[in-house]
């Protein structure tokens, strides 16, 4: 098991760091690699983050796509259903299991705000809706830095969902 596990937790990793790079959009790249390394999708999850990355519609003003991406995963996976909305007891194992994904990437960049994690990674943030500041961000290597961040979530939310019991 311990084998299989890792060859996934290095699955997650690597599909993540590569999607961000070749395709772009961390909540979507960290979920493709989440569903791939676990051999599961759901189009339905991948077409809603849609509008998350770089902290909520590109504005950098809100919480990391990958992470954000990570945790509407182990909410699919683990959490309340429809018939059970009332049941205020129900959702809790996904609110636990995504505020541990939560502290070790706090625990790791300081900080779930993209703004903050840009300018930690790269010394600034970024405007990416000026094409100038596009050109800057990738001189200043965000594609290298949050392909790295996004394998990370990736790796990061797939060891917790194995840990908790699912079986890819």
């Amino acid at each position: 098991m311990k084998e299989i596990s890792e060859h996934i937790l290095n699955k997650a990793y690597e599909l993540g760091e590569r999607y961000e790079k070749e395709c772009t959009g961390c909540a979507q790249t960290s979920i493709a690699a989440i569903f791939e390394a676990l051999g599961i999708w759901n189009d339905d999850i991948f077409k809603a983050a849609s509008g998350l990355a770089d902290g909520l519609g590109l504005t950098g003003d809100g919480s990391c796509g990958a992470l954000v991406g990570a945790s509407m995963i182990i909410g699919y996976l683990f959490g309340r259903e429809r018939k059970d909305f009332k049941d205020m007891q129900k959702p809790m194992k996904s609110y636990l299991m995504v505020k541990k994904l939560h502290d070790q990437y706090i625990q790791k960049y300081g900080t779930c705000r993209c703004h903050d994690v840009q300018k930690s990674l790269m010394g600034r943030t970024f405007n990416l809706w000026d094409p100038k500041e596009l050109k800057e961000a990738f001189k200043a290597g965000m594609m290298d830095k949050c392909s790295k961040v996004v394998g990370e979530v990736a790796k990061l939310a797939t060891k917790i969902i194995l840990k908790n019991g699912f079986k890819p």
